[in-house]
């Protein structure tokens, strides 16, 4: 089995990948005049601007749902990963990813908002929604959709839970062993397993909006804590910092686990946590409620800030700083090796390591319980994208009983990979992730390369800002969008008129005038 997933990770996660996702990155960077930069205070105002609805959640719930996909194991285990296979250098790549990606974000999550559509008195969108209205690829929409669903249902689930069970593990030991026909598990994993199915099953039996209001509530929570901790350890070993920044952008550059393994390795761990590109974000960023598709398109952007330049950075600087952390070479040799050999660098050990050395007796407990909460909330995001996917596949055939298979299989995905060995956990995890990001990234190249609607929705936005308007307006018929129905639908409802700004806004979006 492993040897099998790791074949179908080599082929999917290819040269072609890592640069398409860096290559898209930076397109959207410059075409978009590096919104990222750009839109910064705006991002941070949106933040807390707008109110939930019986049909959608707010801004900053639309970011807590989706930081809470963003922000998982991939944020603890998965920089020691990144670190572990491709040295130091592979977070300089993370933040290369990050800063590239926020505009990607922009983009993707603004057509989620440009394309949604009101479903059983809430809000859908996303990927197979906008491949459909904007591309008219309906086939391929219904190909993300289905490899969106296997993916968030069935193959990353079990990384997070993994995860949670390997720090529990570490933390509070194995307890006795049991023997089965399946293999051999220890005490503490399953019963780790059983509490999160519980917990879980609890939540997503009760909707989107109980999603919403546990997320909107434990994600800001968990990571102001975990920062806090970081920042502890940091600030004890203050003096290290400038080596610390010096060691990351040199190891970029001159890479001791190789050119390919830093870039690869960064950009692989950095698509895993932040997503931008991944087609996992829009989804959350469709249930809003806003004014203008381009402000939930800022807020997802600034998630990425906080998910790898915020999270990811504390938790690489705390294990490079502590020497937490051992860098594997060809053929199973050691470039590094300051760690026992049986420690996984694919596990959350690293980290548990790196604030155990700062604050003996602290390390291992608090990793397992902040990793039970980034890594729940994740499980969660999961859920709410599969089971978007399935009300997308719904419109066209339904299928009775569908969601509740997808509750029992995400379920049995989450036990697996908590008694499970890690290697295979996040193989599987990294072919979903590869698949979407393939499917999503080609098919917001080609909407924009059609119609620009993202683009123009950003034109037009930054035309009212600058014209001081008290109420945005979105009009995608003055823009030239077609398909966005719900938006043309909700001017002729509140009888809305676009203002006048002083040119055609048609012509948003066309080769000079947005470069």
């Amino acid at each position: 089995m492993q040897s099998l997933v790791d074949f179908i990770n080599g082929i999917i996660w290819s040269p072609a990948l890592i640069y398409l996702c860096l290559g898209a990155g930076l397109f959207y960077s410059i075409t978009t005049r590096f919104m990222q930069v750009r839109h910064f205070g705006e991002m941070i105002r949106l933040l807390f601007a707008g109110q939930s609805s019986d049909k959608g959640i707010s801004s900053f719930q639309a970011l807590a749902v989706s930081l809470s996909g963003r922000v998982g194991t991939g944020n603890i285990a998965g920089v020691a990963a990144a670190i572990g296979f491709g040295g130091p250098g592979a977070v300089f790549w993370m933040w290369v990813v990050a800063f590239l990606g926020a505009s990607t974000a922009y983009y993707e999550s603004t057509l989620a908002q440009i394309y949604k559509e009101e479903d059983e008195g809430q809000f859908r969108g996303g990927p197979a929604y906008y491949i459909e209205k904007a591309m008219g690829q309906k086939w391929y929409a219904w190909i993300f959709a289905i490899a969106t669903i296997v993916a968030c249902g069935l193959m990353l689930p079990g990384v997070q839970s993994n995860s949670i069970g390997n720090a529990v593990e570490a933390a509070f030991g194995s307890g006795d062993v049991i023997e089965t026909t399946l293999g051999t598990f220890s005490s503490a994993k399953i019963i780790t397993g059983a509490i999160v199915c519980v917990v879980l099953a609890f939540i997503i039996f009760g909707g989107v909006k109980r999603i919403a209001h546990f997320t909107q509530i434990v994600v800001p929570f968990m990571a102001l804590g975990y920062i806090v901790i970081a920042f502890v350890v940091i600030l004890l070993n203050i003096d290290m910092v400038p080596s610390v920044f010096a060691t990351i952008v040199g190891d970029a550059f001159s890479p001791m686990a190789g050119v390919g393994a830093a870039i690869g390795w960064g950009v692989k761990r950095g698509v895993y946590s932040n997503e931008a590109g991944q087609g996992t974000g829009p989804h959350a960023a469709a249930a809003a409620q806003v004014d203008h598709p381009a402000q939930q398109g800022m807020v997802q952007a600034f998630s990425i800030y906080i998910d790898t330049l915020l999270v990811c950075s504390a938790t690489a600087f705390m294990i490079i700083i502590t020497g937490a952390f051992n860098v594997h070479g060809a053929e199973g040799a050691f470039l590094v090796q300051n760690l026992p050999a049986e420690i996984a660098a694919n596990s959350p050990v690293f980290t548990q390591m790196a604030i155990e050395t700062a604050m003996p007796g602290l390390g291992k407990p608090f990793v397992a319980i902040a990793l039970f909460f980034f890594s729940f909330t994740t499980i969660l995001a999961y859920y709410y994208i599969a089971e978007t996917n399935i009300a997308y596949i719904h419109r066209t055939i339904h299928v009775p009983g569908l969601t509740f298979v997808l509750k029992i299989a995400l379920l049995a995905s989450v036990f697996y990979g908590a008694v499970k060995t890690a290697n295979l956990a996040w193989a599987l995890g990294d072919v979903g992730v590869g698949l979407m990001a393939w499917l999503n990234i080609i098919g917001i190249l080609i909407i924009f390369f059609m119609a620009k609607p993202a683009l123009k929705a950003l034109k037009d936005y930054e035309m009212q800002k600058k014209a001081g308007v008290k109420e945005y307006v979105f009009d995608p018929v003055k823009l030239g969008i077609k398909g966005a129905d719900y938006w043309e639908e909700r001017m002729k409802r509140k009888g809305q008129k676009a203002p006048d700004l002083g040119q055609d806004s048609s012509t948003i979006g066309t080769a000079k005038s947005t470069l």
